[in-house]
């Protein structure tokens, strides 16, 4: 019976050292976080007016009109939360700005059509937005 212990650990040592080479070997998945790199500010500024976010949220350097409906969007880039549910992340933002229904059941955000590139262009804006 010692022989089969020992054989039995040994099988067992093989297969575990096996599985750390394995995971090792791993490198893990591709890395999917949305780049800002090619995002304008300037364009997403102007985005927010012509898809209309200003008439819901204030934003700090637009004059008019200021929207009451949602919240202010001052210091929006410090904020640790989007809808007070959803990490303040760009690749999350770029989600959220296309599709809050999507992210947000029930939240008052209709979902606006805009292209990868304006997300991209109205997220980069949005994160400049810090406190007065």
């Amino acid at each position: 019976m010692p022989g089969a212990r020992g054989a039995s650990k040994g099988y067992s040592g093989r297969w575990l050292v096996l599985a750390c080479f394995s995971l090792v070997a791993c490198d893990g998945p591709p890395d999917r976080t949305p780049t800002l790199a090619d995002a304008d500010v300037a364009t997403g500024r102007r985005l927010v007016t012509d898809k209309g976010c200003v008439a819901c949220h204030t934003f700090p350097d637009v004059k008019w009109p200021r929207g009451g409906l949602g919240p202010s969007l001052h210091g929006f880039a410090r904020q640790g939360l989007i809808a007070g549910q959803l990490p303040n992340q760009p690749g999350v933002l770029m989600q959220f700005v296309r599709n809050a229904p999507g992210l947000v059941p029930g939240t008052a955000m209709p979902a606006i059509t805009m292209s990868d590139q304006e997300a991209r262009d109205v997220t980069a804006y949005l994160l400049t937005l810090q406190s007065r």
